[in-house]
């Protein structure tokens, strides 16, 4: 089903470049509208104390360093299961469970992964496909070299995922909210960390068990070339984080009526856990760079130490303390690299570093805006001169403008006002920016393929001056007349 009405197009994506070569990229055969969650695998080796330590630290985050040619493309999305006949969203257990669906997809080559027995996460290729809090469905695809890679990867698993829930009886909706269900009627999955955040979360925030359960999203992860250029990047990424929110604002329901959002995903990240979430304006303070990032990275509070298979609460406690062999949770001993990885994926930040920078402003869709997220941060960072002319969009930005967009896009999205004009105007011009950053790009690598064709559905929006979900609160209010199970029917992969 398509989300937008055709308009006259302001923003035009390049017709050809300089290299007079564009090719005709078969698209995969998936309707439009239709990282394993756990310990990372860093080398076991040990923190030491004080300035050395912190220097180690500082060292991790800067490895990531690496000259363009080598940069690659990482596409995570998450996506809501239900079981068609009811629509209620799978348990782990049973015939029809989560688990069920992973043993089946390993007929595919995925390869189990398990915690205490019970198969929890699949890895295949670089590429692993893991469990969310209530279930949600996540692919936190391979390390690849162009977005129409990407985009194949992320068609062939959703067909595989198909093959084997069809049968089941299941279906997957992308989507930034779960639109039906209550949050206590929303599965737990068997994951020791989630029980750790479960039992903290409402310690730091109203919202954060809603951001378990009933949240999706689509992420990107991209490589940065140098201290310099990874300065760069994470302040035009966090500046235009809300020009992607608004993008890509999908989730206008509650339990089955409008709860006055376009993304009440991003709001909810308003209320979780202000320690470890936000707009991060040091980032933009003159001096910024690993070490800065590192400092933050020491403040944000533990969940866990994960030993010998084994999550132990250390939630609220300080990983400074860790280094000190001072950590209540456990005494006497000190981090390992591991340690730090596992940590810097407990900090939620609007944009995140760990040793690339990870874009985490946008809802979850249907598989073309899947491949949109990647080609528009893509087309704005990867191309020299699309990050200059991106940073000329935003650095005169206040820390009030900066934040007023933050805070009024999840209701307002494309029609939030800004100076003379609209969130609309600023996403035109990123869009326009994006899309002729991927065509240099397409000439650059002389592979004739021009990227910028995924940006299409984005440009739709922009045309249209709509989100994804004003297109469903039309409908809920005109052809489903207040329906809200006919989403799962019209929107499901």
């Amino acid at each position: 089903m398509a989300e937008v009405v055709r308009g006259k197009r302001p923003a035009t994506l390049p017709r050809s470049c300089d290299c007079r070569r564009r090719a005709a990229y078969r698209l995969p055969n998936i309707p439009n509208e239709v990282s394993v969650s756990g310990p990372s695998q860093v080398k076991d080796v040990p923190i030491g104390t004080g300035a050395d330590g912190r220097a180690q630290l500082i060292d991790y985050l800067a490895s990531g360093v690496r000259p363009p040619e080598d940069w690659k493309i990482g596409t995570e999305h998450e996506k809501f299961g239900f079981r068609t006949d009811d629509l209620r969203p799978p348990t782990f257990d049973g015939e029809r469970g989560i688990e069920a669906l992973l043993k089946g997809l390993v007929r595919f080559g995925w390869e189990p992964v398990e915690e205490h027995g019970r198969v929890i996460a699949l890895v295949r290729d670089g590429a692993s496909v893991s469990l969310e809090p209530a279930g949600q469905l996540e692919l936190s695809g391979a390390p690849l070299a162009n977005l129409h890679e990407t985009c194949c990867e992320t068609s062939t698993h959703l067909q595989e995922v198909r093959a084997v829930a069809e049968p089941m009886g299941l279906g997957f909706l992308g989507m930034g909210f779960q639109p039906k269900w209550r949050r206590d009627e929303m599965p737990w999955m068997p994951k020791g960390r989630y029980k750790i955040m479960r039992e903290y979360m409402p310690k730091v925030g109203s919202l954060g068990l809603d951001m378990m359960t009933r949240t999706s999203t689509v992420q990107v992860n991209l490589d940065v070339g140098s201290e310099a250029d990874m300065v760069k990047k994470f302040r035009v990424s966090l500046a235009l984080q809300p020009i992607a929110t608004a993008l890509f604002a999908d989730s206008p329901f509650t339990e089955g009526r409008p709860n006055g959002y376009l993304s009440y995903r991003s709001h909810i990240w308003t209320d979780t856990d202000n320690d470890r979430t936000g707009l991060l304006d040091f980032v933009f303070e003159d001096g910024f760079g690993y070490e800065r990032y590192t400092d933050y990275l020491l403040d944000v509070p533990m969940y866990f130490v994960y030993r010998d298979g084994q999550y132990i609460d250390a939630s609220g406690q300080s990983f400074r303390d860790y280094m000190d062999g001072r950590l209540p949770a456990f005494p006497g001993h000190r981090p390992t690299l591991q340690d730090w990885a596992d940590h810097s994926t407990t900090a939620f930040p609007e944009v995140r570093l760990k040793k690339y920078l990870e874009m985490r402003g946008a809802d979850s869709g249907p598989w073309n805006r899947i491949c949109a997220l990647p080609a528009f941060w893509v087309g704005l960072l990867y191309d020299d001169a699309a990050l200059d002319a991106a940073w000329d969009l935003v650095k005169d930005f206040s820390l009030a403008e900066r934040h007023a967009l933050r805070d009024g896009v999840p209701r307002h999205a494309l029609k939030l006002p800004f100076r003379d004009g609209t969130v609309l105007d600023l996403a035109r011009r990123a869009l326009e920016i994006s899309a002729h950053g991927l065509a240099r790009r397409a000439c650059r690598n002389r592979n004739g393929a021009d990227e910028s064709i995924y940006l299409e559905p984005l440009m739709e929006f922009v045309d249209a001056g709509i989100t994804p979900a004003e297109r469903k609160l039309a409908l809920f209010h005109g052809e489903w007349q207040g329906d809200i199970d006919r989403v799962f029917r019209a929107f499901a992969y």
